[in-house]
């Protein structure tokens, strides 16, 4: 009885895809008959052609990136000579400059010492703070 319902399951299995391939096969006729090869050949040549140019434009672009990507290495190497020359001036002028008086070290440590004071007084506040 199990064998009887094997069998009849898969007929209709087998009618099943039966009728699908012959509904495929009716769409392949369908679209076989509205494709026109002529047509079709022309077109893939006409693609062709515009692929062949849009790569040789893709070619040009490339080349122009990599020029202009060259000009600015150009600038970076410009720039740093122009730097080095602005230096030598610079160096030349402050050896040309009159040498200035020194402070007298009291003078100096003034200020130093009422940073010091400054610091210390932080310092307390900070503490202060802290004990909060």
């Amino acid at each position: 009885m199990m064998s009887i319902g094997n069998a009849l399951a898969e007929q209709l299995a087998m009618v099943r895809v039966s009728g699908s391939l012959q509904r495929s096969g009716e769409v392949m006729k369908l679209v076989n008959d509205s494709l026109k090869l002529p047509e079709m050949q022309k077109t893939m040549y006409e693609m062709s052609k515009e692929m062949a140019k849009a790569g040789l434009i893709e070619e040009m672009m490339n080349d122009a990136l990599d020029s202009a990507l060259d000009a600015e290495e150009m600038e970076e190497e410009t720039e740093a000579q122009v730097e080095k020359v602005l230096l030598e001036v610079a160096g030349e002028t402050i050896a040309a400059m009159p040498a200035t008086k020194a402070r007298p070290a009291s003078a100096a440590a003034a200020p130093i010492e009422e940073l010091a004071d400054d610091d210390s007084e932080l310092r307390e506040r900070l503490n202060a703070m802290r004990t909060i």
